[in-house]
C-alpha cells in the first residue's frame, strides 16, 4: 500500500507539472498576454512598462524557470482582475465549488444505490422500465438546457426557488439538481447492471438454497461487489464535474465557484488567475483518483493496486 501511494504521488506530481506547463505555454504562445490584459487604448510605452512589471519581457525559459519556482510555493502572482494573490482567490471560491459537487453528486450517489438495486430485483418490471426510460431521457438533455428549464419552471413560473446567487439552502437546490441528474442516471444504470449480474451468479443461488434471506444476501455479499465499480464511476463523475460540468452549472446559476471564476478570468485575460485555477483543479483530480483507488482496495482486498 505504501509503495502504491508513493508511486501514485510521483505520477500525480508529473501530471500536475505537465498540465501547468501546458497552460504556461498556451497562455504565452497562443497570443500576446499583455494585449489581453490591457485595454485597447494602451500605448506602446504602457504595454512595455506593464510587460516588464509582470516579467513577460524576459526570455521564455527565464519566465518558465521563475514560474516553476513560484508554483512550488503556490505563488501564482497577483490576479489582475481581483488585485490580490491569485491563489487567495482560488481558495476563496474552492469551498463553494466543493459544496456544489458534494451536494449534487453526493446526493445522486446516495439515491442511485437503492434505486438501482430495486430496479435490478425485477428486471423488466415497472420500476426497471421507469429507471431505464428516465435515465435515457436525462442523459439526452444538455446540462445548460436543463439548468435553464429549471430556472424557468421552478424560479420564474412557480417562484419556489431562487434562480441565482449564493448564501442559503434554497440557492443550492437548482444548481445541485442540474449537476447531479446526469450522474444519478449513470449511477442507477451501473448499479442495476452489476446487481442483475451478481444476482444471477452461482454463489447467490447457493445462498438462497441454504435458506439465506434476500436482504442478507444483498447486504453481506452482492453490495460489496457493486460498491467497487460504483466508487470508480463516482470518482470519474467528480473529476468530470470539477474539470468541466461545474463551469456550465455555475455560469447558468451565477454560483460563485471556481467554474464561474475561470470563465471570468478568461474574459478579463487574467493570466495568473487562470494558471492558479488549473493547478488547483489538477491537484484535486490527482488526489481524488488516488483516494478512489485506495478506498476500492479497502472495500475489496482482492483488488491489486498497481
Amino acid at each position: 500500500m505504501t509503495s502504491f501511494i508513493l508511486r501514485r504521488l510521483m505520477q500525480g506530481l508529473l501530471v500536475i507539472f505537465s498540465v501547468t506547463t501546458i497552460v504556461f505555454l498556451v497562455t504565452r504562445l497562443a497570443g500576446d498576454p499583455v494585449a489581453l490584459m490591457l485595454p485597447l487604448s494602451a500605448t506602446a510605452e504602457q504595454r512595455a512598462s506593464f510587460s516588464a512589471q509582470i516579467g513577460l519581457d524576459q526570455p521564455l525559459w527565464v519566465q518558465f524557470a521563475r514560474f516553476v519556482s513560484d508554483v512550488g510555493t503556490l505563488d501564482f502572482g497577483q490576479s489582475l482582475w481581483q488585485r490580490r494573490p491569485a491563489i487567495e482567490v482560488v481558495f476563496e471560491r474552492l469551498p463553494n465549488t466543493a459544496l456544489l459537487v458534494l451536494v449534487g453528486i453526493g446526493g445522486a450517489a446516495l439515491l442511485a444505490v437503492p434505486l438501482g438495486m430495486i430496479a435490478a430485483l425485477r428486471p423488466g418490471g415497472l420500476v426497471d422500465r421507469l429507471t431505464i426510460s428516465t435515465g435515457l431521457l436525462a442523459m439526452a438533455m444538455p446540462q445548460f438546457w436543463l439548468g435553464l428549464m429549471a430556472i424557468v419552471i421552478f424560479g420564474v413560473t412557480l417562484r419556489w426557488l431562487p434562480t441565482s446567487g449564493f448564501g442559503t439552502v434554497a440557492h443550492i437546490v437548482l444548481p445541485a439538481l442540474t449537476l447531479g441528474l446526469m450522474p444519478l442516471t449513470r449511477f442507477m444504470m451501473m448499479v442495476r447492471a452489476v446487481m442483475i449480474d451478481e444476482l444471477n451468479k452461482p454463489y447467490v443461488r447457493t445462498a438462497r438454497a441454504k435458506g439465506l434471506g434476500l436482504h442478507r444476501i444483498l447486504r453481506k455479499h452482492t453490495l460489496r461487489n457493486v460498491l467497487v465499480p460504483f466508487f470508480s464511476i463516482s470518482g470519474w463523475e467528480i473529476i468530470t464535474a470539477l474539470s468541466g460540468y461545474t463551469v456550465v452549472v455555475e455560469t447558468v446559476f451565477g454560483w460563485p465557484g471556481l467554474g464561474m471564476t475561470a470563465v471570468q478570468a478568461i474574459q478579463r485575460g487574467d493570466l495568473f488567475l487562470m494558471q492558479a485555477i488549473v493547478f488547483v483543479i489538477a491537484f484535486l483530480i490527482v488526489l481524488i483518483s488516488m483516494m478512489i483507488d485506495i478506498l476500492s482496495r479497502f472495500v475489496d482486498p482482492r483488488i491489486e493496486l498497481n
